[in-house]
């Protein structure tokens, strides 16, 4: 015979395949990498690749994006600090084989030269 105590178990502790329980700062810097013209090209077409500024930490752009931070988005547009991508940007960059540290928003890409 089986005793009550042996009847108590504890209650399963999983998480489902691929759950990923990071906080969002972590979940950017997962985003976070480099890569060459090549991989931003299409962004670029798209309208969704913006140039940031050194001087921000490229986590906290990203951050401010994704919790549609307007007001602090809008500032470093004013502020020159984010810069939405022109042709004179892309024929400097495609010339010169720059590689760049990006941060993907969806569906934003950021990106500065490293």
């Amino acid at each position: 015979m089986i005793s009550n105590e042996s009847n108590k178990r504890e209650p399963l502790r999983y998480a489902m395949i691929g759950k990923d329980e990071s906080s969002v700062e972590e979940k950017l810097e997962k985003y976070t990498g480099t890569v060459d013209w090549k991989y931003l090209a299409p962004h670029y077409l798209s309208g969704s690749l913006f140039f940031v500024d050194p001087q921000l930490a490229l986590v906290e752009v990203g951050l401010a994006f994704s919790e549609n931070q307007t007001e602090k988005v809008g500032e470093w547009l004013k502020a020159g600090d984010l810069v939405k991508i022109g042709d004179l940007h892309v024929e400097h960059w495609q010339k010169d084989g720059v590689v760049f540290e990006a941060l993907v928003v969806s569906p934003f890409v950021l990106c500065r030269p490293v």
